[in-house]
Parts: structure tokens; sequence; C-alpha cells
């Protein structure tokens, strides 16, 4: 045979006559032959030598084809191919098999050393790509950094791994090698662990997660997902475990830092306090970003104002505003509230001040603090690193993050300080908005205080002793108020009231209110009268506001006035709890009155109520916030204080040590809103100290008004104004009867001033005016202002008085 038909073999990419699936004859039959034939062709193509293997691949017997060409095997030959001098190198071509079918091979030849013959390997193609691409699949993983691929034995010592040389310290993982050589004990015998029960059981492990951290450095703990699958020889026996080992460290590293941002931005900005806000952010970075952490602020933010700008060392007059973990024992130099000690002038010092976030190895540190005999007060135990984030926000630097890693923790990393530049800023931004609203909070508390009354009165009628109690949330300030306002004639006025809102806002409109109110008091109006125009000027106010705050204006308000004379109180109520009576013997009770709308209703009539107080009745006005608790009604809260009331409640004790220990025991810790009480304990001018006259309607009465009225400040020991008050009664009387309508009376009043009132039933208000020259009349008032150290009138129904007070003590 012509070695020029033995070459009609197709090379390797070469067309193929017919088509079969991989591995399979065209009649679907799967070839059982997965090894590789072989096969002696001498110069001439004639097969001379053959093998097991080749008689496995193509089902002849070496005696059916010995001297035989080979072409007698081959199906079809390409185009290519037909015509060629010599057997090619290597190529792809069909060889019948025996059943009838034919085998898509992939052939090797090579000259036989000393011969003219050649050697011919041949495999099924199919099988031949499997082998390819498993190989291709083994040399891609085996370069991969994340995956470690390891052959393990019986004993589960290393044979054959991907793992390079550890870059840290040079040390290969070699063959022949345990875990426990390159792993710390305890992890190499929790892995071995999971191992050997793969090795037992025969059943694999996918993705289990594992922790683990070299000999040569524990503290660099690594996240492993572990697959293993046991080893197997042909008799299905064990011979060892593959296991894969996948680093997820990075992916872990960056999911708890995801984490821990997310933490941040849920527990860090809910409170409106400094000192808890820098709580909380320190708080969240332990243990998740490092062993202690520490908050400083500049000592201007405490306070609400905005810090001065600093460079360079020197105080910089910070103070710990938290550490955490709090129960751990920080060194004497680190307490919390202590204020930073100063600082030297030193180059990564000046890096913070200009905005950046700082890692500060020990020594850099112990430079920073001026030197190593301040090591044992300002540095934890085992620290090797620290890192100092500022508190950068709208333009001012409030204060630095401080965080240390001691003992065996892993150093900082770029992406570390990359978060907690973020963290940082996102704390800053919360702990400004605590800044600001404490520096609101703190204008409104003056505006507050500056609008309230002196807590304590002490006036003929009554001594009153009021207490506030700001709220614990929000705004803090709200528009609660409460006032003692001293009238004519001896009585009292006392009002309480809530504004609608907190804040600013809400104080001055407080205050806009309790003036309004001292003003109309002074009219001596009716309490129904007198809230009927305050109404009137809550919706002057309410048109006023900015538009969608017309809604949020209102207010509630109990006015009453307490006539130490009569021994009666008169009050209304403009949607406000009720006042709380406790009366001398102890007992107590909530005043029945009707309350008539707030006052942000307008239109709408108030009723007055009348009761009668004996001399040393306490009578209780106070806002919704001292009876208003978490989980409490006002009915509830109401009874609670009446009960209160009874017990604290004592003619031993002063007003002020019992409205203290009422708010105490009444007033949750956070107060929901915020809360006022004011407590006045009547008194009662004695009989004797008072003189009534009914004034006939006849002008000759005055001369008689003039005697009697002398008559009485001779019983009474004031001599001294007989004279200013003759004057006074002359024209008071004159007055009445000229001008008004009878019935008329005149009444004399003694206390501290001398009290002198003209009542008749004429409503017509009297007018101060200076008459002319040659006016005959007209000097009445003129006169009586100028004898009186002040005069006035109020009206009641169909009625009105005429008073004038004089000083008594300053005649005696």
């Amino acid at each position: 045979m012509d070695t020029s038909n033995a070459e009609n073999a197709d090379s390797p990419g070469a067309s193929q006559a017919g088509t079969s699936v991989p591995g399979a004859a065209p009649g679907g039959r799967p070839s059982a032959f997965d090894g590789l034939a072989a096969a002696v062709l001498d110069q001439r193509g004639a097969v001379v030598g053959w093998t097991g293997t080749a008689q496995d691949l193509t089902g002849f017997r070496a005696d059916e084809v010995h001297g035989r060409p080979v072409q007698k095997l081959v199906a079809e030959l390409p185009h290519d191919l037909r015509g060629a001098t010599r057997l090619p190198a290597t190529g792809r071509v069909r060889l019948r098999h025996r059943r009838g079918d034919t085998i898509d091979v992939t052939f090797r030849t090579t000259r036989v050393s000393g011969s003219a013959d050649f050697l011919v390997l041949a495999a099924p193609t199919p099988h031949l790509c499997g082998h390819q691409h498993g190989a291709a699949l083994l040399r891609a993983l085996s370069a991969q950094n994340r995956i470690t691929i390891a052959l393990h034995d019986t004993d589960l010592t290393t044979v054959q791994t991907n793992a390079m040389p550890d870059p840290l310290d040079g040390r290969p993982v070699q063959p022949g090698t345990r875990l426990g050589d390159v792993l710390c004990a305890e992890d190499a015998e929790r892995i071995e662990a999971v191992l050997r029960q793969v090795l037992r059981t025969g059943i694999p492990v996918l993705g289990r997660n594992q922790h683990a951290g070299w000999r040569h450095q524990p503290a660099r703990r690594h996240a492993l997902s572990l697959s293993a699958f046991r080893l197997e020889d042909a008799r299905g026996h064990p011979t060892g475990v593959a296991a894969l080992y996948m680093d997820d460290t990075d992916q872990l590293r960056a999911r708890r830092q995801l984490h821990l941002a997310r933490e941040v931005a849920e527990r860090v900005g809910g409170s409106l306090d400094v000192a808890r806000t820098a709580q909380d952010l320190a708080d969240v970075l332990v243990p998740a970003f490092g062993d202690r952490a520490a908050v400083d602020l500049a000592q201007a933010v405490f306070d609400g104002e905005e810090p001065a700008e600093r460079l360079g060392g020197g105080d910089l007059h910070l103070r710990n505003a938290a550490l955490a973990p709090a129960a751990t024992l920080w060194p004497p130099g680190i307490r919390h509230g202590d204020v930073v000690p100063p600082l030297s002038d030193h180059p990564l010092l000046r890096r913070f001040q200009r905005g950046e976030t700082v890692v500060y190895g020990r020594d850099d540190f112990i430079a920073l603090i001026g030197g190593p005999q301040l090591v044992e007060q300002f540095l934890p135990q085992d620290t090797y690193a620290l890192m100092v984030a500022p508190l950068h926000a709208r333009g001012l630097t409030l204060g630095a993050i401080v965080i240390w890693r001691t003992g065996l923790s892993e150093p900082f990393t770029e992406d570390e300080v990359d978060l907690m530049r973020q963290i940082a800023s996102r704390g800053a931004l919360a702990i400004d908005n605590a800044r600001r609203h404490t520096r609101e909070h703190r204008a409104a508390m003056a505006l507050q205080q500056s609008l309230l009354p002196p807590a304590m009165t002490d006036t003929p009628a009554a001594e009153t002793a009021g207490v506030y109690l700001p709220t614990g949330r929000g705004a803090g300030i709200g528009g609660d108020w409460y006032d003692a306002i001293a009238l004519p004639s001896l009585r009292l006025a006392l009002v309480a009231g809530d504004v609608i809102g907190q804040g600013i806002p809400a104080s001055a409109t407080m205050g806009r209110l309790r003036a309004a109110i001292q003003t109309l008091a002074d009219l001596e109006l009716e309490p129904d009268e007198l809230l009927t125009r305050i109404a009137d000027l809550v919706q002057r106010l309410a048109a006023e506001a900015p538009p969608g705050n017309h809604d949020v204006m209102g207010a509630t308000c109990l006015y009453a006035v307490y006539d130490p004379v009569t021994r009666r109180c008169a009050m209304a109520s403009a949607g406000h709890p009720p006042p709380v009576l406790v009366r001398p013997d102890g007992t107590a009770e909530a005043v029945g009155l009707l309350p008539g709308p707030p006052l942000a209703v307008c239109g709408m009539p108030y009723e007055t109520t009348v009761i009668d107080l004996e001399p040393g009745s306490v009578l209780a006005l106070y806002t919704d916030g001292l009876v208003h608790r978490r989980a409490h009604d006002i009915d509830d809260g109401l009874r609670r204080l009446t009960d209160a009331l009874t017990t604290s409640c004592r003619p031993d004790r002063a007003l002020d040590e019992t409205g203290r220990a009422l708010l105490d025991a009444l007033v949750d810790e956070a107060p929901r809103d915020d809360a006022t009480l004011l407590l006045a304990r009547t008194r009662a001018v004695p009989a004797k100290d008072t003189a009534h006259w009914q004034i006939p309607a006849d002008p000759a009465a005055v001369s008689d008004a003039r005697a009697w009225a002398t008559r009485q400040l001779t019983a009474w020991g004031l001599d001294d104004l007989l004279f200013p008050t003759e004057l006074i009664v002359s024209e008071l009387v004159t007055n009445a009867i000229r001008y008004g309508r009878p019935p008329a009376e005149l009444r004399l009043i003694r206390h501290d001033v001398l009290v002198c009132e003209v009542t008749d039933s004429n409503s017509t208000q009297p007018r101060l005016r200076r008459a002319r020259t040659t006016d005959e009349g007209g000097r009445g008032l003129f006169l009586v202002a100028h004898l009186a150290e002040r005069w006035g009138c109020r009206h009641a129904q169909n009625r009105k008085t005429i008073w004038s007070e004089q000083p008594i003590a300053c005649h005696r």
C-alpha cells in the first residue's frame, strides 16, 4: 500500500463527512471507549502493530487489520488531504467501526526512534475535548487568588494545592503540610473536623462559612467559604478530600461596613440633645469599628454656640462628651466630661484641623500628647493605632471622633478611613442639629423666663407660688404661663394659660397674651368679658400669622379674680382645666365651672362662676401638662392632682415647696408637654377694717359724707389722712349725686393703703380733663388724681365704682 493513500486523514480543524452527537455513533449509540488507542504503521501506511486499546476503539481484532492499509479503516478523506505524500503530525478523522458505524477521533503521529515505522495515538474527539475543557477549568480555578484548591489524603495531609506563598512572610503552603501548620490551632481543628465528616460520610459540604486566622498573624481574621468533596478510587474506596476555600473577607468587610453605615443612619440623630447624640455615635462604633471610642466636642457646642476656628497645638477647648464602652476601665486622664489636655503642634494634628481623617501610630500619639510620661494617663493599654476624624458640619469643626484599636485587632485600612469620613460627616450633622436646637432652646427658655412673673408674690389678698417645668422633648419650651396680678381695692387676679405649639413662636405668643391680659385686668373687667376680648385678640393674631399657621394659633386660659373683702372669687375658663380648691380643713375638689371655647374660637360666650373662699384656702391653677401623663387621661390626672394636693397642702408648709413636690410627683421624667402650677393661699380683710355708708340722692349729703369719713379715719387712727380724704370723698360723692343714679355707696378699706370707693348705678365712664381758668367745675377728678397715689374706675353689671388709694405707711 502506498503512503499517499494512508495520508488521507483530516488535519485538525478540517470539515468532516457525516454527523453524529459527541461521543456517539450516527445511530445514537454512545461510544464506551474513553481511553487512548495505539497502532504502528509502516512507511507505506500498512498496519504492522495493533493494541488492545485500538481494538476497543474500532472493534477490529489485530488479525483483521494486520498488513492492511490504514485507509481501509478511514470512512472518508477530506478533499484537502487527498494526494498528501506523508502522514500528518496530528489531525481529526472518522474511522470505521466493525459494527458498521463511524467514530470521530483525534490522532497524533510520531516516528518510532531508529525505525521507519510510525506510532499513531488516537482518542475519541468528544472525550478529548472534555479533558481539554476540564484542564482549562482547572487552570482557571488555580489562577484565582480568592480560591484555594487543596487535595488532602485520608490523613488530611495536603497532597496538592494551588496556594501561592503568603506575601506577608513568604512561606509557601507546600504539599506534605497540614492545616495546623498554616492556620491557628483552633481554626485548623474546626475545619479538619468538617473534612473528616466528608471523608466518613461521603456527603459533600457546599459553601460552609468558616473564620480562620494565620498562625503567624492571628489578628488577621479571614472569612472562608468551604466546599469539600470526597475522592474515591476505581473501587469506590476513599482516597482523600478535595477542598475549595473561597476567601470572602473583602465581601464580608464590605457587608459589615454597609451595615455599620446603616446603623449610624438609624441610631444617630434621633435625639436633639448634644450629649445624647454624641453617646449614640460612640456606642454604634464599638465594637463594630474599634475597641474603644470617644467623642470630644468644643465647649461652645454644649452651650449651643458656634466653636471658634483653631489651628495648631495648645488648648483646643474640647471636652469629652461620650465614651464607649462606658463600663470599660479607662486611663485616668480620660473621663466623661473631662477637658481634653493641651496638645503639641504635630503635623497630623494640623491635618486633622484642616478636615482630614488621620490615623495615628502609637509613637505619633505619644508625641501629640507631650511625651511618654503621659502614656499611662491618656493611652489605653495595648493600643497600637487610633483614628481621629473631625466632626465638620456647615463650615464648623464641632469636635472629633477618636477610635482606638488594641490587642490583636487589625490595623486601619484606607477603606475604613473613607467609611469613618462618611460616618463623621453624618454624625457631625446630627450633633450640629442638636447644637442648634440647644441654642433655640436656651433662647426660648430665656424668653420664657423673662415673660413669666416672679415665682412668688405676697399681697393682701393671697400669697402665691408658681412653678414652671419645660417639656422633655421637642423644642423644650412651650407657651404655658401663669400670672398673679394685683388689682385695685386689694383684689388679686390669678391666671393660667397654655398656648398651642412650642419654641420661640409659642413663647412670643404667650408674652403678647400675658401683656394683653394684664392691660385688660387693669380695666377691671369681669372674667367673662375679659376672655371675650382676649379671644378677639387671638383671632387677630391668627389672621396676622404666616400662611399655613392660621390653624395652629390658639390658647386656653383660666382667669379668676379674688376679693379679700367679700371673700369671693369670680372665674371663667376658655377651654382650660378647672382649678382645684383645697379648703382649710384639708379637703380638696375641682371647682365646678362651665368652660367656654378655647381662645381661638371667636363669637362664643363665656360664663363667670363665683365661689366663696375661706381664709387659708388654697386655689390651684395649672395647665394640662401637669395632669396629662402617658397612659392616663386628663380625668385620671385631675384625680391624682386632687389627691396630691390633699396630701401636700398643709398650712405649715411653704407654697413653693409644695409646688415643687407636686411637680416631682405628678410629671414624668421626660414630659411630653410643659407644665405650670400656680398655688394661691387666700387671705381676708377683717370686717373692722372696712366701713360702708349709703349716699342719699341729696346734694346736702356731701357734707355728711365728709363728716362720716372723718369719724371713721379718726377711729382707725389715720388723722394724717383726714384732709386729703375729705377732699377725695367730697369730689367723688358730689359726682355720684350729680351725674350718677341711686343707689350709691361710699366704702372705706384699711390695709397697707386706704381705699376710698364710691359706687353708683350709672355706667358712664368718668373722664379726667384739665379745666380752663373760666370753668366753674371739672376739677374734681383732677384733684383726686393729685391727692391719691392712684385712682381708677371699674364696671360691673348696671353699676360703676370709682376708687382711689392712698398709702398708709408713708403717712405714719
